[in-house]
């Protein structure tokens, strides 16, 4: 995988414009509150939680703020559906993998990450030292921090699975109710407890 592009990813130049891009959303209420999904015509590019879909369209505009922005009707279109199925069998503990589309930007280390974190198993956790050991930079603790807080597609890209090393949550972009929340029902699901 190209490490500047994700899968499917945006080239920079897409991404520093924020425009020129078509992107699609639709919101859903779940377990742990309302998520927002959206997506370009190559994968996700946006996975958040919020309290109302206001303010995460707000969110949204803010991340692609020259992009066509155009609410997906329900049922037109069978891979959006799949996604949002595929999103919500994350918060049943499905493993994260491959099979959702990722249209995401970043950094070489933010990808080298985001990549490290699709392959922790749902029901399992790992500390920001034990992630940046296991990228091959174990002094970059921090920056693990920091490229996990950066993180636009929430459970695809399962950031809410790394956490201190004395074993506290530590912090997590949408609450740390919620990322206790997700860590208990995928543990639930995979015969565990966090």
């Amino acid at each position: 995988m190209n490490e500047r592009m994700g899968p499917l990813g945006m080239t920079p130049g897409q991404y520093r414009a924020g425009g020129g891009l078509e992107i699609s959303y639709a919101t859903a209420s779940t377990a742990v509150g309302l998520l927002m999904m959206a997506a370009t015509d190559r994968g996700l590019c946006f996975v958040q939680f919020g309290d109302d879909e206001g303010a995460l369209r707000a969110r949204l505009e803010a991340e692609y703020p020259d992009a066509s922005l155009a609410p997906m009707p329900p049922g037109t279109d069978t891979a959006f559906d799949a996604w949002m199925a595929g999103l919500r069998a994350r918060l049943q503990g499905a493993p994260a993998g491959s099979d959702l589309p990722l249209d995401i930007r970043g950094t070489a280390f933010q990808m080298k990450l985001w990549k490290f974190l699709q392959g922790i198993p749902a029901g399992q956790t790992r500390s920001y030292a034990g992630v940046a050991a296991g990228i091959g930079r174990p002094a970059a603790v921090r920056a693990v921090a920091g490229a996990s807080a950066a993180n636009r597609v929430a459970l695809a890209v399962p950031c809410h699975r790394v956490i201190r090393g004395d074993g506290a949550l530590g912090g997590y972009r949408w609450g740390l109710q919620r990322k206790r929340a997700l860590l208990e029902r995928e543990a639930a699901c995979n015969g565990g407890k966090v």
